[in-house]
C-alpha cells in the first residue's frame, strides 16, 4: 500500500510539474501504470483524472497530443472504470476539435 500510495504521489507529481517533458513523462507513466496495474488506476480514477484531464487540455501540444493518444490507448483497459471521470474527459476532449494542428484534432 504504501508503495502504491508513492507511486501515486509521483504520477500527480510529474502530471502536474512545470516543465513539458516532465508532464509528458507523467503521460508515459499513467500509460504504463494502464498496463501493469490497472486496478491502481482503476481504484483511484477520481484522483489521477483530476490531473491527467490538464493534461489533455495541455499549453503544449506535445503534451495534449500524447495525452489524447494515450487516452484513446487506455480507454479500453480502463472501460467502466471511467464512468466517473466522463464528464471531465469529454470536456477535455471537446476543446481539442477546434483545434488548428492537425495532429491535436486527429488524435
Amino acid at each position: 500500500a504504501v508503495e502504491e500510495t508513492e507511486l501515486l504521489q509521483k504520477l500527480y507529481h510529474l502530471l502536474e510539474a512545470k516543465e513539458f517533458q516532465t508532464r509528458m513523462e507523467g503521460v508515459e507513466l499513467l500509460q504504463d501504470l494502464c498496463k501493469n496495474s490497472p486496478q491502481l488506476i482503476s481504484t483511484n480514477i477520481a484522483q489521477i483524472f483530476e490531473y491527467f484531464v490538464l493534461r489533455i487540455s495541455d499549453s503544449h501540444k506535445k503534451v495534449k497530443q500524447r495525452a489524447l493518444d494515450v487516452l484513446a490507448e487506455i480507454t479500453g483497459a480502463l472501460k467502466d472504470a471511467l464512468n466517473p471521470v466522463i464528464i471531465g474527459l469529454v470536456e477535455g476532449i471537446t476543446k481539442n476539435l477546434n483545434s488548428k494542428d492537425p495532429r491535436v484534432h486527429g488524435a
